[in-house]
């Protein structure tokens, strides 16, 4: 089978990624739905797709859709999800970071804020409807009406969804206020060195730390509040754990760490910081989730 469209379509395959992962929060999903909007693709006959004016623009709406479906059922999944979910993190220097994005300097939001792990936790707690109308509209730049043929309402209801989503965003959104890097850094130092008082100082006193195992790896099921107990506990993990070395490493497109035993990513640590101090930990052992860091460490030993 020949396609006189094969590289525009293919060429498509990075902003689809980029969409995907921002809808759904996992590059695993988000790989099977750029595989899936081909598969459709390649479905419609030669005609059909001689018919399609704008390639991207209908693998784009296509791609919408299945995560559209996919976020409505996201709800009875993650019932049946071991403990709490934390969005898939991303290491830095990854492909699916760099797909083509229409640029415009007046974007509420940057496609490497987009990324960022508070920011996708935000997304989280949206509604379906909104989430997908936020993302195209504010991060992918496409026009309410472009945004309807995906939800399936008026471009009107659209502009409520991703007005209503941008609040949330704009309230949830604080500005960090010091080298977000120098603090990971110092946290590093001092749980490396076990300082507990230089953690206390570094975390927020409402400090909240949240761990995502999916009940495939040890960790703490419920949330842990307040700087001190956040502190005391980072304590105890590197008294159990001297083996592991602790890495500085770009996660979501912000300063993070990497933990590793014998070379092998077993955790991934993604901060929110305000005024100089760790107000969240996001902590990722669930192996399935760490699937890209496998990868990203394959591909520097290769280098």
């Amino acid at each position: 089978m020949t396609d006189p469209q094969l590289g525009a379509v293919m060429s498509e395959r990075g902003q689809l990624i980029n969409l995907a992962y921002r809808l759904l929060g996992s590059l695993a999903e988000a790989e099977d739905v750029v595989q899936e909007t081909y598969v459709r693709w390649y479905a419609l006959s030669d005609r059909q797709r001689a018919d399609v004016l704008n390639p991207g623009a209908w693998l784009t709406t296509v791609a919408s859709r299945i995560c559209l479906d996919l976020l409505g059922s996201a709800r009875a999944r993650r019932e049946r999800y071991v403990g709490e979910w934390i969005p898939e993190p991303l290491p830095g220097r990854s492909e699916w970071l760099g797909g083509p994005v229409p640029a415009d300097p007046a974007d509420r939001v940057t496609l490497d804020e987009s990324i960022g792990m508070a920011f996708l936790v935000v997304l989280d707690a949206m509604t379906p409807a909104e989430r997908v109308a936020f993302i195209l509209h504010d991060v992918f730049r496409y026009s309410f009406a472009e945004v309807a043929e995906v939800v399936g309402r008026t471009p009107a209801a659209c502009r409520q969804l991703a007005s209503s989503a941008r609040r949330r965003v704009d309230t949830a959104q604080r500005p960090s206020g010091a080298d977000r890097a120098e603090v990971v850094r110092e946290f590093k130092r001092a749980w490396e060195t076990s300082d507990i008082e230089a953690l206390i100082e570094l975390l927020d006193p409402t400090a909240i730390a949240i761990a995502d195992s999916g009940g495939l790896a040890l960790a703490f099921r419920h949330p842990i509040v307040g700087g001190k107990r956040i502190a005391r506990a980072w304590i105890e993990l590197a008294a159990r754990r001297t083996e592991v070395a602790l890495l500085e490493r770009t996660v979501n497109g912000q300063p993070g760490l990497v933990a590793e035993i014998d070379g092998a990513v077993v955790s991934v640590y993604a901060f929110d910081i305000a005024d100089g101090r760790i107000t969240r930990i996001w902590v990722i052992r669930n192996p399935e989730k760490l699937r890209p860091w496998t990868v990203e460490g394959e591909r520097e030993n290769l280098s």
